[in-house]
């Protein structure tokens, strides 16, 4: 019996994030499977880590200067390894990163490192064991998830014991270079964690109780939707819902794992329950 707990770019914007994180996975001990984003925006003028990273990464092709970006993502980070006195080596896993991009430019690595360092901050800071999504989740030559084959390696890569932290938003291609999932896949990687486990349930924690029953920047104060099922809520999501990726629906359904969408920042709170009926 496990649930599989994935955290939003706002979840992990900051240390003061990161120890909400911690509190909500250390209140229940089924909480032993944890998906991260890249950091989010930490306030409404901030960056989004992952927007920095595509920008880094456009300075690079273009021959231009990136330093001064470098320094914001890596100033990110080292906030939070300073607030919890973490032992992961930043200034080496940079010097790495900075190698293997600028011997060989790929852009898909370079975004991909947002999730990748927040789940090494987060797995250390938890006492989780860090499990690469490269060693998990495949693409085809057609840039499609290879169900079969990632239900394979999670069941192989994974023990029902461990506790585990996963980053979200990449997978690996059949010539084993990483590969991107659509903007908001970190979604999928959950949904996919939680079929290839057959979890009792696939949290997705951001910053919102729930699905509302109409846009907050539109309408004041908008009732709550206690419960909807799985094509109710892809139509939403066609329609333009952002809370959840309109594909995370796909690899769980067919097993009837319900998701629920939390809000971190109020954790008390009842959300929303996605599930067949």
């Amino acid at each position: 019996m496990l649930i599989v707990s994935k955290f939003g770019g706002t979840s992990c914007a900051c240390s003061e994030q990161f120890k909400k994180v911690k509190d909500i996975v250390c209140s229940n001990e089924l909480r032993k499977c944890v998906v991260v984003s890249a950091l989010g925006k930490r306030n409404k003028e901030d960056n989004k880590v992952t927007d920095l990273l595509y920008l880094l990464a456009a300075h690079i092709k273009y021959n231009v200067n990136a330093d001064h970006i470098w320094k914001l993502v890596f100033d990110r980070y080292d906030e939070i390894k300073k607030a919890f006195g973490l032992k992961l080596d930043l200034e080496k896993e940079f010097k790495v990163i900075k190698s293997n991009v600028y011997e060989h430019f790929d852009e898909n690595y370079l975004v991909s490192r947002g999730e990748y360092l927040c789940a090494k901050l987060m797995s250390e800071y938890l006492g989780y064991k860090f499990v690469d999504a490269t060693d998990l989740f495949y693409f085809n030559y057609e840039g499609i998830i290879d169900i079969k084959k990632t239900d394979d390696m999670i069941k192989c890569k994974i023990n029902l014991q461990d506790r585990i932290v996963v980053p979200g938003f990449y997978g690996t291609n059949p010539n084993g270079s990483i590969k991107l999932f659509s903007r908001g896949g970190s979604d999928i990687t959950g949904s996919l964690l939680a079929r290839g486990l057959n979890a009792q349930k696939y949290e997705n924690w951001t910053d919102v109780s729930g699905i509302l029953m109409a846009d907050p920047k539109l309408i004041d104060h908008p009732k709550k939707i206690n419960v909807i099922n799985y094509n109710e809520l892809r139509e939403l999501s066609y329609m333009g819902a952002s809370v959840l990726h309109e594909e995370t629906i796909f690899p769980i359904q067919e097993l009837n794992i319900p998701i629920e969408i939390l809000n971190t920042n109020a954790p008390n709170e009842t959300g929303t329950i996605i599930c067949k009926d």
